[in-house]
């Protein structure tokens, strides 16, 4: 918080924070921090207690999420794609202190949070349970509080997604936020950057840049929506020289129809994470939009991170790079033992982000530690993956979404880029649907770009063609959509379910 501080100080007059019409100075952030943390502090909350915020992106989110930290507590964005039964399960997992809820997101919470012994306030609407949010602000004092902090304190606690059971928490503490800072001037965030960020705060897909570029006492451009072309519009018209996108952005960025008019030469460096970027999206984006392409690998979890520098390597656009310094990453079969290079394997990581642990949950912190022979903890990712012979990691699939058919692993993912080889097919997903003969067998569901005819089988030979035969997929069926959350990961778990439900209720 210290550089929070001093950013203001330095650069009273420079935008902080952009939203639409908003804009925001820093020394006016500065103030309005001050503001957030004094009004938390005279209402007793500070260090061990939990803020929750759910918002779309905006400068109140901006500057509660600050404020929250200057206080020494601890911020807690929730996701506005969970249930309101998950949301609940959330805020009494972690006993939350306090709510800050946007009029958007309100219906998801007014069935159960005025029940919780918790402060509740209003960003933008009048609600007689809860305390206007700018009303509060104004009678806060502006000094800055100084409460000193430990970097053993808890920074974010961020909720995996999940609509059954309490998600998890993942806590990240000021050691692993501080870590992430040393990107700042390698990545130009420190060089009066001016940086798009169009996935919402509660992910740490936003986090990871909306941070750095803070500290870097440049300035944030929030989109509380994504949409394509007004993206483009925001960069060409803001002179945007960063941001942080999900592949499926990139996808629809990609696919505007008029997307060669718009003067883009602004950009100096665009980020991708959350998911595998497909190498051919990445081939589009190095020749049509200007700027480095930068892919991170890593989890919200923290441990092993690979970075690949696309335009630095463009034979490797299959991979997700190499080894980030300072990390390390050694893959695993089944037994919890080392496989040989070139072998496909659990993928482990260490390095220096790595999350405090799971909230409460020391059990479910344990099962995702393996330890190498000389007893250092890595984190397991449930993810499978390689290392080619230069050191670039290659990624099979997720270790859950892996389908066994008749005894033999099948990786969705290679059936998936068979799907996607057809210009036709503008989205696909490869799911395991129970089979009589093999346990399991591949069902592959595709997206159609507008006004193709072709029909699911068609698709399904040309696919099998391009395959081996023990991984043919059993059938195709034609979507208008998949499910997606909201930093662009297709939801397997609900695609499986309708299949693996009938199979149980047949039992």
């Amino acid at each position: 918080m210290s550089r929070i501080r001093a950013n203001g100080a330095a650069y009273p007059e420079r935008l902080a924070l952009v939203c639409g019409e908003d804009r925001l100075s820093w020394g006016a952030f500065d103030t309005r921090i001050n503001r957030v943390a004094n009004l938390l502090i005279q209402s007793g909350l500070g260090k061990g207690d939990h803020i929750a915020i759910i918002s779309p992106n905006s400068i109140p989110y901006a500057e509660l999420f600050m404020g929250i930290l200057r206080a020494r507590a601890c911020v807690t964005p929730l996701s506005s794609m969970a249930s309101p039964d998950a949301l609940q399960k959330m805020l009494t997992d972690c006993g939350a202190s306090a709510i800050f809820v946007a009029s958007q997101y309100l219906e998801l919470v007014a069935g159960f949070v005025t029940e919780l012994p918790i402060k509740r306030f209003a960003i933008d609407f009048e609600h007689a349970a809860f305390e206007g949010y700018e009303a509060a602000l104004a009678q806060a004092p502006t000094t800055d509080p100084m409460v000193p902090i430990e970097m053993s304190d808890a920074f974010n606690l961020i909720y995996s997604s999940g609509t059954t059971g309490t998600p998890k928490g993942i806590i990240q503490d000021h050691w692993m936020r501080a870590a992430q800072m040393d990107r700042v001037s390698p990545n130009g965030y420190d060089d009066n950057a001016r940086t798009l960020i169009s996935t919402p705060l509660y992910s740490n897909t936003t986090i990871v840049s909306f941070v750095p570029t803070l500290f870097g006492g440049s300035t944030v451009y929030l989109m509380p929506k994504f949409d394509a072309r007004q993206y483009l519009q925001i960069v060409e018209h803001e002179k945007i020289t960063h941001t942080m996108l999900v592949p499926v952005q990139y996808k629809r960025i990609m696919d505007v129809p008029d997307f060669d008019r718009f003067d883009l030469g602004s950009m100096r460096i665009k980020f991708s994470t959350s998911a595998p970027l497909r190498a051919d999206v990445k081939r589009d984006v190095l020749a049509r939009f200007p700027g480095k392409l930068i892919e991170y690998y890593g989890l919200t979890e923290g441990g092993g991170v690979t970075v690949l520098v696309a335009d630095e390597h463009p034979g490797k656009l299959h991979t997700v790079g190499q080894l980030a310094p300072g990390n390390d990453i050694r893959l695993i079969d089944a037994d919890g033992q080392e496989v040989p290079q070139g072998e496909i394997g659990e993928i482990c990581g260490r390095g220096p982000t790595m999350m405090a642990g799971y909230f409460g949950r020391d059990d479910l912190t344990a099962e995702y530690i393996w330890r190498n022979s000389e007893g250092d903890v890595y984190f397991r990712s449930g993810d499978m993956g390689s290392f080619d012979e230069d050191g670039f990691l290659v990624l099979s699939d997720r270790k859950k979404d892996m389908i066994i058919s008749g005894g033999l692993n099948i990786y969705a993912n290679d059936l998936e880029m068979a799907l996607l080889g057809d210009p036709d097919v503008i989205d696909a997903a490869v799911i395991g649907v129970p089979s009589d003969t093999w346990g399991e067998t591949p069902l592959g569901l595709v997206v159609l770009r507008e006004g193709s005819s072709k029909s699911a089988e068609s698709l399904l030979n040309d696919a099998n063609s391009k395959l081996g035969k023990s991984q043919r997929l059993s059938a195709i069926e034609i979507r208008s959509s998949l499910p997606r959350s909201s930093i662009g990961k297709i939801l397997k778990k609900e695609l499986r379910i309708p299949y693996w439900s009938t199979q149980k209720a047949n039992i």
